[in-house]
């Protein structure tokens, strides 16, 4: 039976449950992710997503849809985490589900890309199995963490459904 989870917008009030799930998951999301410098502005990026548990409403991971580019373009990047101890329970594959159904019957997108570091084998297996397809390397594509440049794998799906305004 797949977990019981919703998608929803966050709010001022996760600021203190968001930053002890990135405290509590810190060591786990490295080197792939860092924790952001400033919750509270990350907690007001306008496509960002948490994903939690239905029977709780606890906190189980981020979705986010940024740089959206309208027009001809019709894309976005998608970015996500899950925390510690939520990983591995297949709750960001039934999470992936709800993000696309956002993506692409809400948002409207034609095309979501997420760019991966190639040693990330969970993440990739994420995407890979919620149907994007690997379209290439990006050397030196992004500074993580201010820690250096990591080459990453561009991965992206499209919207079988979309329609033109």
């Amino acid at each position: 039976m797949s977990p019981q989870l919703y998608l929803r917008k966050p709010e001022r009030c996760d600021l203190e449950e968001l930053s002890e799930c990135y405290e509590k998951s810190e060591i786990f999301l490295r080197p792939w992710s860092y924790p952001p410098s400033n919750v509270r502005a990350y907690l007001e990026e306008p496509n960002r997503y948490l994903l939690c548990l239905a029977e709780h409403g606890e906190i189980v991971g981020t979705f986010n849809i940024s740089n959206i580019i309208r027009g001809f373009f019709q894309s976005a990047y998608l970015s996500y985490e899950v925390f510690v101890p939520h990983q591995a329970q297949g709750y960001m594959r039934v999470g992936m589900r709800l993000l696309l159904k956002e993506a692409f019957d809400e948002l409207n997108l034609h095309r979501l890309e997420a760019n991966i570091q190639p040693s990330n084998k969970t993440s990739i297996a994420l995407v890979a199995k919620a149907g994007f397809v690997k379209e290439g390397l990006s050397k030196n594509y992004l500074n993580i963490g201010g820690k250096g440049w990591k080459d990453h794998e561009r991965w992206a799906i499209i919207n079988p459904r979309w329609r033109g305004r």
